[in-house]
């Protein structure tokens, strides 16, 4: 289109940049080196998740810049904006836990804010760490302005003693040195090594498992999630994710009309068939929400459980990210599903055309073990599952990916902290047959519904994860394995029956039959629950204080607002 054309009668920037009364605001634009002729094109945020806490996102300040040379490129006028991110693997096993998931809301209201108070027209988000992936896209579904998503890309496998290695592996080795089955200096050379580049973790895990679900909801450029973080690649992607949004500002093409139901459920659909984060029974709920969708876990439940699992990925399966790429990346996976009729393949996408049309010229490759096709599934079940029962009258969730056993029953070990969890794990203060329980760590009780990967590492890491099962009303990190059962609702907090458990209790699990059930009657029930009193947090002030008022149950995705159902303006249309 040409650069002089742009009518902004309908865009949001007509606010800041059009008419005689707009002066003021137009000086601070000439104040910046912008000239006449970018003042009057679209104004589009490039947001990204930059910053030196850890490796996710420390290539992001350089993609944003290929991101801006092809807004400009297509006749848009970028405003590079950044906001925060949590990163799990370092907040992981202490209290930093808890800022987590509070930060996806934060991530999501920051970037609407900017938007909003800049007048912004279109949107580029840009992020690499877990809950900045579902963050940025829940703010395009709330904005509705036109707009791209793209992935930061994963890190580069590590090697140690001749095998591909994750953090995954480093956390797992803490729980061999507690043993004694691993050296302090094994340990060293691990943690030195695990972690080789810039790039969101290499797994199958919650970063890489949102990163699929942007290809499959069709947010991302197809194939632009698979490169990981160094490789060039990436830059070319963001160039084309720049020019693309503007292509989407001419057609007037925005997230809502590309996220509908259909498009949520191919999503669900790739998490299962991948064997990806429990945590994505979190985020879609969320993002639906955004959109005026009601999407929740049991919907995501039952979507996971009809679809096969067909690429084996860690940490249930032997694969990487940078594995899938060299095959062919996501669109791989996709056409496998497509073809086998398990996605809607007329669900509109970011370059203007459907699923089908932009898998029709994918070809499956041969020759390789990474993903199958669906009639060869490693198993007919995907490899997240929901669970229902008198322990969770709300549900829960389960990874089944790599689980050899699907059915476990023990006695219940409670604890009403991660910290007591972990230190009775590394003290080895538990037994064969224990199903260990961790709660008062929901999305209220936390605050901020920690993840548990530093202790259900430990456990795999002393050998035994294949003889205890964990339960929690918080969450698991994507890299968990094991028979480990998060967002069991309704959370300890709210005085719902995980709070209710005592020693010794027993309870069964079934990922096949999709039960969670703990051998009391609705009389023991009652008792207990009229004993019960609410406990108190530490968090009396401040954000995680101010998440605990406002958020709502996990098996909604954690709300904290109306969402798109409660609108009566959308700010496209301001």
């Amino acid at each position: 289109m040409n650069k002089k054309t742009w009518d902004k009668s309908r865009l949001p920037s007509r606010h800041v940049t059009v008419g005689p009364e707009r002066a003021p605001h137009r000086s601070y634009y000439y104040a910046m080196g912008l000239g006449e002729e970018e003042i009057n094109q679209p104004l589009v945020g490039v947001a990204t998740c930059w910053n030196e806490a850890a490796p996710c996102n420390i290539a992001l300040s350089r993609q944003a810049q290929s991101v801006k040379r092809g807004v400009s490129e297509a006749g848009g006028t970028p405003r590079e904006f950044t906001t925060i991110t949590v990163t799990d693997g370092i907040a992981m096993g202490h209290q930093g836990m808890k800022s987590s998931l509070v930060s996806r809301e934060v991530i999501a209201d920051s970037v609407e804010l900017t938007m909003r108070g800049h007048s912004y027209d279109a949107l580029v988000g840009m992020a690499g760490c877990d809950k900045s992936l579902p963050g940025m896209m829940m703010s395009m579904l709330r904005l509705n302005v036109p707009a791209v998503f793209m992935y930061g890309g994963s890190i580069l496998p590590g090697k140690f003693k001749g095998r591909d290695v994750t953090v995954v592996d480093v956390f797992e080795a803490v729980g061999q040195h507690a043993a004694g089955n691993m050296s302090d200096e094994d340990l060293h050379e691990l943690e030195c090594a695990a972690c080789p580049s810039a790039g969101a973790c290499g797994g199958q895990f919650t970063a890489n498992t949102m990163a699929m679900v942007s290809e499959g909801i069709g947010l991302a450029l197809p194939g632009s999630a698979g490169a990981p973080a160094p490789y060039e690649d990436r830059d070319r992607f963001a160039v084309l994710s720049g020019q693309a949004v503007m292509s989407l500002l001419e057609k007037s093409l925005r997230p809502r009309d590309i996220c509908t139901m259909k498009a949520f459920e191919n999503a669900a659909v790739l998490v299962g068939a991948t064997g990806g984060s429990t945590n994505a029974g979190l985020h879609l709920p969320a993002m639906a929400h955004e959109a005026g969708l009601r999407f929740t876990l049991d919907d995501v439940a039952a979507i996971m459980r009809r679809t096969p699992y067909i690429a084996d990925l860690k940490p249930g399966g032997k694969y990487v990210a940078l594995d899938v790429h060299n095959v062919g990346g996501i669109p791989v996976i996709m056409k496998s599903l497509l073809d086998a009729g398990l996605l809607h393949g007329d669900c509109m996408t970011v370059t203007g055309k459907t699923i089908a049309e932009n898998l029709k010229d994918v070809v499956f490759p041969e020759n390789q073990d990474v993903v199958y096709r669906v009639q060869d599934a490693i198993t007919a079940t995907g490899g997240v599952v929901g669970l229902k029962g008198n322990l969770a009258p709300e549900g829960a969730i389960v990874k089944v990916a790599g689980l050899a056993v699907q059915k476990f029953t023990g006695s219940a070990l409670c604890f009403d902290c991660e910290e007591d969890a972990f230190a009775a794990v590394q003290a080895r203060a538990y037994k064969k047959g224990d199903v260990i329980v961790i709660r008062y760590e929901g999305p209220k009780g936390g605050p901020g519904m920690r993840e548990m990967l530093s202790t259900t590492s430990a456990i795999y890491g002393q050998g035994m994860g294949e003889h205890v099962a964990l339960i929690t009303d918080g969450r698991f990190s994507g890299g968990t394995r094991g028979f480990c059962v998060g967002h069991v609702g309704p959370e300890a907090a709210v005085g719902g029956p995980i709070a209710l458990l005592k020693d010794g209790d027993r309870i069964t699990l079934d990922a096949v039959a999709g039960t969670i059930e703990v051998a009391l009657t609705a009389a023991e029930f009652e008792a207990r629950k009229a004993a019960w009193k609410p406990r108190k947090t530490d968090y009396n002030s401040g954000a995680i204080w101010r998440y605990a008022q406002n958020v709502g149950p996990a098996y909604l995705g954690a709300l904290t607002h109306p969402g798109g159902a409660a609108e009566t303006h959308c700010y496209a249309d301001i």
